[in-house]
């Protein structure tokens, strides 16, 4: 009888626990810890880290909808997501709403998404994935501290998983670990991209409106950074958290934007607020891999692993 009783509590137990969505992170190490910067002033970042090897898909994102915005208190959804180049719908009203993707569009980057969207998702992943309001266990503390809508403060103190920094975004995108040298361009090479259809071949991106629209995540297979990150040019323009007066960092270039959008020299931003159809980011990863966090996030991938998300 004792043992019957242990195993009810146990079932108890497991659920009352919180749910938990499964988006898993394809990481990407980026190594030479110390670096010096190029003559752009960018790129020297003091430890070794992981970059997300893809953009955040609206796969993904969805997950992370229905997961806190069953009310959506702080507008984590855009309704331009909907139609056009976006890729999730929302269904239901205001305290049971529910999210799906466009069939077809669930492996593309997800876009019309603020900055501080960009930040909840990554307090979201920072605090284990958690189904709930958005309050401070899910999207309003973790790596970023918010006291409002808009009101946030910078990466805290601890954090393991964050929104690129611009000096993390460029190494990922620009900068050979092997050889200490950087690129131009975020495909190891001083030549400008080609702008063209996937697959395309060697230093080719989405870009200058050449497909007319997103691609998938890792639609162009033989144009990695040195890093081996995917996409750092063209498809979307990538937020960060280089603060430029009243705007936020933007690099990368977009799927209609020309060629020169992405190369090292060009940096821009816009402001907080604003979301468009070629703007979404990707996240990164403090310290390196080895911890008990990527021990859990491997395991989980494990046990989900046919469907498995990438990031």
């Amino acid at each position: 009888m004792r043992r019957q009783v242990s195993c009810v509590l146990f079932v108890v137990l497991i659920a009352a626990l919180p749910a938990q969505a499964t988006v898993i992170v394809d990481w990407v190490a980026i190594g030479d810890p110390g670096n010096t910067a190029d003559d752009t002033g960018y790129g020297s970042v003091g430890y070794a880290y992981q970059v997300g090897k893809y953009e955040v898909t609206n796969g993904e994102y969805a997950e992370f909808l229905n997961a806190v915005a069953a009310t959506d208190t702080y507008s984590l959804y855009n309704t331009d997501m909907g139609s056009g180049s976006g890729g999730i719908t929302r269904s239901g009203s205001s305290g049971s709403y529910m999210y799906g993707t466009i069939t077809g569009r669930e492996d593309r980057p997800v876009n019309y998404v603020s900055w501080y969207d960009s930040l909840r998702f990554v307090n979201w992943l920072q605090n284990g994935q958690l189904t709930g309001a958005q309050d401070s266990t899910t999207t309003e503390d973790g790596a970023y501290t918010f006291s409002g809508a808009t009101s946030v403060g910078g990466r805290n103190a601890g954090a393991t998983i964050v929104l690129t920094s611009e000096d993390e975004w460029y190494k990922a995108a620009y900068y050979d670990s092997a050889l200490h040298t950087y690129y131009d361009y975020p495909y190891g090479t001083d030549t400008q991209t080609t702008c063209g259809t996937p697959a395309g071949g060697t230093n080719s991106a989405n870009c200058n409106s050449s497909v007319g629209d997103l691609t998938d995540f890792g639609a162009y297979p033989q144009s990695l950074s040195p890093s081996g990150t995917a996409d750092q040019g063209g498809n979307v323009w990538e937020w960060n958290e280089a603060i430029l007066t009243s705007s936020r960092g933007l690099r990368g270039g977009g799927w209609y934007n020309t060629v020169g959008h992405l190369a090292a020299s060009n940096r821009t931003g816009d402001l907080p607020v604003n979301s468009d159809d070629d703007v979404g980011f990707r996240v990164a990863m403090i310290p390196e891999p080895g911890t008990g966090l990527l021990v859990l996030a491997g395991l989980l991938g494990l046990a989900i692993s046919e469907r498995r998300h990438r990031l």
